[in-house]
Parts: structure tokens; sequence; C-alpha cells
């Protein structure tokens, strides 16, 4: 079968058939007509109009099958669509094209098929009018003719269908703009009677509509315009110069209970086909709210101005320690006052206290400018309550008086001392929170409630800049406080990094020879075990393997937490590491009684992720399912795509999760309440998994109730198509043999004796291996020079002498420099392999010993001692 190829202009042919908004629209007698009738006149079962879609074909007219679409790929008129001309296949079977296509060799059996394309605009083809018979025949020119002619009708058909859409549109929006508007809408004819009235204009004119509908719109104009009114409208009329009509402009509506409400009128004459004036459009914008607004802020101009640039210049004047004074500069202006004063208001253990921002220089002398000074600086703050300003900053008090000379809180002025005859002290309140107070003195304009009501947007002002000023300081506060936490934590932080890397030494250290050894007996040749004795060793290996998940779990979280954990993003088939962590975890789901069912996929998926974790991923996800699962259970594995990422699907039949602690299930540590049942773990598995995914750009999430099993999904970003070809192209891997031609030294530098038995026991096993071993790194340095072996194996931490220090010698020894030198450390954290391959380590393995992989990194670098010197 050979699908059709997609055209050249196929984006522009599809925009034209969208354009059209006609796919799955229902069935229409029009359309049928046609094709009832090509079935007749051609003698044929099968009739159809069918438009070509981006994957599909759908048909708006199907006379003989009962499908609504197929598939693009096993599409005929795809074919005509693509070539822009009538398609005529006379026998399906003898045409190399077709004779595979499942529609010809099952149903509807196609055995004859011709079409003709469907184009509107831009010839571009949109889909086919096309006859279809299950016997082969001849078609002649005089019925492409006709089948040609009822095609250009059914094109016809889909251009009234794009004006009847058009006109359906135009329609709604015309409804919608005169109904729904948030303006008012008035229809008059041409005697100025009210044919129609919005909603709008009815609740803006307190009318219903039937009140109104027939009257003339004189009715909501005011009495002297109201009689004048049918005249504007004759006049227009008679050719008239106009007034409104065009032009629009602002006038008062009367209200139905009498009042006027100033609106925006326009009025727009609206013309037949013939271009005569059949009625008129009145537009009504209600002006009442900018009216009012209009009148506050002319009132408050003056005043506002001076805000605004406080305001909005509040950080540049903050900065330069200027808002203060700008404040106390500009009250002074608005109220025509010789002096003026801003403080913000402390609390204390007894009274209010004032601290000043800024004030006019009163001084007169030395010792008062010195005052002055310490006022401005913040270093002496006001603390008397009985004075003019303390009953403000102490209690809250508004204090106004025209003549201070007789006020009896006063208090008494010094010799020299400017005069002062009228006052006027504003506390400054946050709520109910007194927070500053302002201050004028000798003002020329009358203190009165008036000019403390003008003032109020000041006073409000003034209260959010002093807020605005204790936040900045709090900020700073908490910044200071912050940078003091993070100091703290990144020194936590490398302390726990040093602990765990301790840790992982000394916990792998023993393990080491724990796993190293079961694994030694279990595979023993010469001295094999009793199968009670296997089992037991068996157990033990396990219970090791066991404690070294554990130990890996912790220190990968704490890699990821620090994020230290690097990944190696690349294209990946999704279905071999699904394989392979199936493979892996076989033979637990059988000693389970776990059934594994695997939905296999149409498409070989490639994801871009990291191999190495998402097996991870997939084992502590499948270890859960087995564990989790119910007796001779399931576990159901599926992936599919979703939109430009892979999911994968877990599915366990196990007794389910109750939604309310789904989100439990990802945090560290907590099992929900299984630490209390016969599973074994940690906890910390799926917290692991969850920032594993999210690294790898994915989500991850599960779906479960209670009985009903769960279902855990992962998902991963599609890869590049193109990476993932140039990845199939890439270099093949190399194995490696030993040559037997000869004994290689290997030299061993180990100062635990039990790690010195154990790596004996397993070269021992190895003919073309001879061992040698050096308890400390000054002793292997004196055996290299006597005798150079062919690769060394070194731990790092050695008595005296540790392993970096004795590779920075060998290196820069000209005799010893050639020899490959493999690290074997228990410090296996990310960091501590990355240190030792950059120090030069030509390998770096980790305990607890993992014998195969020792295995071939000896075989490698073996195989290719000895190393030419440089």
């Amino acid at each position: 079968m050979q699908a059709a190829d997609k055209p050249h202009n196929e984006a522009q042919r599809l925009a034209a058939l969208y354009a059209l908004n006609i796919l799955d629209t229902p069935l229409e007698k029009s359309f049928d007509r046609i094709t009832q009738l090509a079935r007749e006149i051609f003698d044929v079962p099968i009739a159809l109009v069918s438009l070509v879609d981006k994957d599909r074909q759908w048909f708006k007219s199907r006379q003989g099958l009962n499908a609504c679409e197929t598939s693009r790929s096993v599409s005929f008129c795809a074919h005509a669509v693509t070539q822009n001309a009538p398609l005529i296949v006379e026998d399906t079977q003898k045409d190399a094209r077709f004779n595979a296509n499942p529609l010809v060799n099952d149903g509807p059996f196609i055995r004859f098929y011709a079409g003709h394309p469907l184009r509107l605009e831009d010839d571009l083809p949109i889909g086919t009018l096309c006859i279809i018979d299950q016997q082969p025949r001849s078609f002649s020119a005089r019925e492409q003719r006709i089948l040609k002619g009822l095609a250009q009708q059914v094109e016809e058909l889909l251009r009234q269908h794009t004006l009847k859409e058009s006109l359906t549109s135009t329609a709604r929006r015309f409804e919608a703009l005169f109904t729904q508007s948030a303006t008012g809408k008035v229809r008059i004819d041409r005697s100025g009677n009210i044919i129609a009235i919005n909603p709008f204009a009815l609740q803006l004119l307190g009318y219903t509509e039937a009140e109104l509908i027939g009257k003339n719109v004189s009715i909501l104009t005011p009495p002297n315009i109201a009689v004048r009114h049918n005249a504007f409208i004759a006049r227009y009329l008679a050719g008239g110069e106009p007034t409104v009509i065009g032009r629009g402009r602002e006038v008062d509506a009367q209200h139905k209970d009498g009042h006027c409400v100033p609106v925006h009128l326009a009025i727009s004459a609206i013309p037949n086909d013939q271009g005569e004036v059949v009625e008129f459009l009145g537009t009504l914008t209600n002006l009442s709210d900018i009216h009012a607004a209009n009148e506050r802020i002319h009132k408050e101009q003056s005043l506002l101005k001076v805000l605004h640039q406080g305001i909005t210049d509040y950080q540049a004047l903050m900065s330069g320690e200027r808002l203060w004074t700008f404040l106390m500069e500009a009250l002074r202006e608005l109220t025509d006052s010789d002096y003026a004063l801003i403080g913000e208001v402390l609390p204390s253990t007894t009274t209010n206290t004032l601290k000043v921002h800024a004030i006019t220089d009163l001084s007169w002398n030395d010792e008062s400018r010195y005052l002055m000074e310490r006022l401005r600086s913040g270093d002496m703050k006001l603390t008397n309550p009985n004075s003019l300003l303390g009953r403000v900053f102490a209690f809250g008090e508004v204090v106004m008086t025209g003549d201070v000379l007789t006020h009896p809180q006063r208090g008494g002025f010094p010799p020299g001392h400017p005069r002062i005859d009228n006052y006027l002290g504003v506390p400054i309140f946050n709520g109910e929170q007194l927070i500053g107070m302002y201050a004028i003195a000798n003002s020329k304009q009358p203190l009165n409630q008036t000019l403390l009501d003008w003032l109020q947007p000041f006073t409000a002002t003034c209260a959010l800049l002093i807020n605005l000023y204790r936040q900045m300081a709090e900020r700073e506060q908490v910044m200071t406080e912050l940078g003091a936490a993070r100091d703290q934590a990144e020194k936590a932080n490398k302390s726990k990094s040093e602990f765990l890397s301790s840790m992982s030494h000394e916990l792998r250290t023993p393990l080491n020879a724990i796993i190293g050894f079961a694994q030694l007996l279990g595979k023993g040749r010469r001295e094999p075990l009793s199968n009670k004795q296997q089992r037991q060793v068996n157990q033990i290996e396990k219970s090791g393997q066991h404690l070294l998940c554990l130990i890996n779990e912790i220190l990968d979280l704490a890699r990821i937490e620090a994020g230290q954990m690097a990944l190696s993003i690349e294209p990946l088939r999704l279905e071999n590491v699904l394989d392979d962590a199936c493979q892996t975890l076989e033979a637990n789901m059988e000693a389970a009684g776990i059934e594994l069912v695997r939905t296999p996929s149409s498409t070989p998926w490639h994801v871009a992720a990291d191999y190495t974790r998402t097996k991870q991923v997939l084992l502590n996800l499948l270890s859960n399912a087995i564990k989790y699962n119910s007796p001779k259970g399931k576990i159901i594995i599926c992936a599919e795509q979703q939109g430009s990422e892979i999911r994968i699907n877990i599915t366990d039949t196990g007794f389910g999760i109750a939604p309310e602690r789904h989100h439990e299930l990802f945090e560290p540590f907590n099992r929900l309440d299984a630490e209390y049942g016969a599973v074994e773990g940690t906890g910390i598995g799926l917290a692991i998994t969850r920032q594993l995914i999210e690294r790898m750009n994915g989500q991850i999430g599960v779906d479960s109730k209670p009985g009903q099993g769960a279902t855990f999904w992962f998902t991963l970003p599609m890869a590049d198509m193109e990476e993932v070809s140039n990845a199939r192209h890439g270099s093949d891997s190399v194995s490696f043999d030993f040559d037997n031609q000869r004994v290689f030294n290997l030299l061993y530098i180990e100062d635990n004796p039990a790690n010195q038995r154990l790596m004996e026991d397993i070269i021992e096993d190895i003919d073309e291996l001879r061992l040698l071993i050096a308890p400390s790194a000054e002793t292997g340095l004196e055996m290299m020079r006597h005798s150079v072996p062919d690769a060394i194996l070194m731990d790092i931490h050695l008595p005296g002498m540790n392993g970096f220090q004795a590779l920075d010698i060998i290196q820069k020894d000209a005799q010893l420099r050639g020899i490959y030198i493999i690290a074997l450390s228990a410090n296996a954290m990310e960091r501590d392999i990355k240190h030792g391959l950059a120090a030069g380590f030509d390998a770096y393995l980790t305990k607890p010993l993992d014998i195969d992989r020792l295995t071939a990194t000896l075989t490698k670098f073996i195989n290719l001692a000895p190393r030419k010197s440089p």
C-alpha cells in the first residue's frame, strides 16, 4: 500500500479547509442530495463528499457508507488532493498503489474509484467528490465531465456554507454589541420614535422597555431641549448642517425621576441599500463618574501634584535621604506656613516618643543649632507628652490653635526663639496604630476642619511612606539575617557532606569484606558449598547488598539535595531499559508469585534521559509493586505518548492508597505506617525517584484508591530523532581478553588485612595474574622501583602517605609514570569519583567491591600493558 504524499502547499491547503468551519458538522440534505444523485447517475453503491484533514479524511456526506471518517494513510482521496487533479482507478487490484490497501481487501471492498478535487480559493484542493464501486469498471470522458459538474455544485454549497457562517456570525456580533454593550444604545425612526433600547440605557435612565418603545425620544431629554429635538432630526433629513448626528457631544439626559444625567451622546444615521436614512442609532456614555472625578481632581490638583512626586520618586528620595525634607517643604508650600515638622512615632515602655525626620530650622544661636542637628540626625527624640507636639505623638490628638501664646500646652519659649502664632499638629495612623505626625506653624491659611480634610491625602501618603520606610529597614535586617542563615546552612551542608562521605567510607569498608567473601564462597569452584551453606552464603550476600542499597539511597538523596548528582542525558530506547529493569527483578517476581504483564508498544519510543537513573527509577517502582502487591498479584507495565513526552505506567493489584495520603508518598522517610509491617525499607526510595524524574525534566504521580491497587506513573521527554539517529551510528564497544602468553603482575596497595585476603582469594582463580601486596604506599613505591608491575590497584586511605600522594609521586617518576593505576576506595560519593579521575587515576572502583566489574577493569588495563613511556 502506498500512502499519498503531502502536497507542497499543505499548510495553506489546511488553512483553507479550517477556514470553512465545516469539519465535524452535522449531515446536511443539500450535500446528501448531490451524493445521492451521483449514486443514481453512475449506478454505484457509494458516493462521498470527502474533506482531507491533517491525519484523516472526513465525510460531509456519505451515501452507502456508515463510517464518518477514515485514516488519511489509506485514503484514495488524499492522492487526488496531492496531485490536485481527478483520480480514476478502474481496477484497484491492478494498481500497485492500492492493491494492498485495507479498504480494498476488506470492507468496503473498493474495486473502482473516481474522485474529482474540490477547490475554493487559490485553486487549493480541500477534498473530493468521489464515487466507489465494488466491481472494476471503465470511466468515460463524458462521465468525468458529469462528475466534474457535480463537484462544482459541491464547491458552490461550500461557498454558501461559508457565507451563511459569516452572516450568522455578523448577526450575533451585532446583537451582542447592542444588548450587551457597556454604553446606552437607542434606535429611533425618522420621526424620532424609539424602536429599540438596550438594558444599559434603561438602567441608566430608570425606565422599563415597555415605558419607552413607541415614545418620542424627547422623553429622554431635559425640557429645554425636548421641544426642539424633533426639529434637529427634520433639519438633518432636509440636508441641514448636523449638530449632534455624526459628531457627538456632551449633553444632559433626563432620568425618569427628573434629575439630569451627564452623558456623551453620539448619533449615527443608518441608511438602507439605496443610501436613504431609515433610522438613527444613539449611543449614550455615562459621564457621571467622570464629572465627579473632575471636580475632585480640580480641588486636589495642587496637592496631588506634590504627592505624586513623593510617591513615584520615593525610592530615589529615600536612597538620598531627601524624602522627609521633600515632604516637609511640600507641606509648608501647600499650607503657606513658615515652619513644618514631620516625624515617626516610636512606642516605649512608658509613653510614645517622636523621632524627627525633618524640621524647619528654628535655631537662633549655636546651642539651638546643635539641638536642631541632633533632632535631624535622630540622636535626640522628643518625649514630653504635655507639649503641643506631645499631645499629638503621645495621644494621637489633633491639636489646632490660632493663638499659640494663649494655648495651655504651649510651654515657654526661650529668649530669641522665633515667634509662633498658629499651630496645627496632625497624627498619622496606620489603621488604629499611631505611627507618625506632622505639624505646621505660622500658616497664612485659616486653620480649620476644611484644611484638615483637604490635607487628608497628604496624611495618607505620609502613612504609606512611613510604612515603606519601616519595611525597607526591616528588609535590610531580614537580608542581613538571611545572609547569616545562608552562611550557617552552607556550613551545615558542608558538614553533612563530610559526614556522609565519612559514613560511606566507614560502612563500605567492612561491607567490602562481607559481600566479597560471600561472593567468593558462593562462586567457589574448588570447594563447592552444600545447598544449606549456599543458602546461608546467599543470605549473607543478600543482607549485605540490602544494607548497601540503604546506604546508597541515603547518599543518593544527599547528593540530589546538594545538587551534586550529575546526569548523562542522552537518547535511550525505552524498551531496552524496561527489559533491563524487568530482567533484574525477574527472580524477585517469581519468588513472590507475581505475574508481569507488558503491554507492547507499536512505536520504538526514544526518551532523553540518563540510562542508569532511569533504570533506578524503574527498579524502585517495580520493587514497590512487588513488595506491596497482593498474593499471586499482577504488575502491568505500559507506555503511551502524551504530546512531546512518554508516560510510563506501572500498575499493581495491591491494597491501594487513600487519595488524601498520596502527597505523603514522596516525602523522605515517610512509609505511610508500613514501618510497622513486615516489608523492609527506608521510606526514601520514592523521594529519590521523584527527584531523579524532575532532574530529567519529567513528572511523577500516583493514581490509587483503597482496594483498587495503585498506578505509579512518570513522564520523560521524547528524544530528538536526529540525536537518536546519530547514536545509532556510534562506534562499537570493545571487549578485552587476557593475553595468555605471559603472567601479568598486579600490585595491590591496601592496609586492611581482610581486604588483602579477599583480593588474594579473587586473584587466585585468575591464572594469568600474579598478585603482589603492599601494606602501605611507601612499601608499594619501593616494590615498584625494584620491579615495575603491569598495573596497580591502590586504596586511597592508607597509613602515612595516602593514595593521592602516592599517585603524584608515580606521575613524576619517569620510571613509573607509564603504569596503569586503579583506585579502590570506600569513598563512593560522586564528587570523590570525579576528584579521583581528575587527579589522574585511570579508573576508580568503589567498595564494597563488585567482582565482575573488578575483573572487567583489570582485563581492560592488563591487556593494554605495557604502556609506552612518554
